[in-house]
């Protein structure tokens, strides 16, 4: 693993430290690895979003029903 400094004004450095005593990370790097393995998750389902909005404006309008689209919502919402 490599080391990175990184210069945060004393409240976030106050709010990481805090953060990292609630047992929760062993300590502050623990947190911030955390933060930036969130942020990349995110940044990951925020790109498939934006994919398949682009698929779907590409794939022209539907032959479904409103009620048929919001009865498989709901099958498929059931199913998570």
């Amino acid at each position: 693993m490599v080391t990175m400094n990184v210069s945060l004004p004393h409240p976030m450095k106050e709010w990481v430290e805090t953060q990292a005593k609630t047992g929760r990370y062993s300590n502050a790097s623990d947190y911030v690895r955390d933060l930036i393995r969130k942020d990349h998750m995110s940044s990951d389902k925020i790109a498939a979003m934006q994919r398949f909005v682009g698929e779907g404006l590409q794939s022209g309008p539907g032959s479904r029903s409103q009620d048929e689209l919001f009865a498989v919502a709901l099958t498929q919402a059931k199913n998570l």
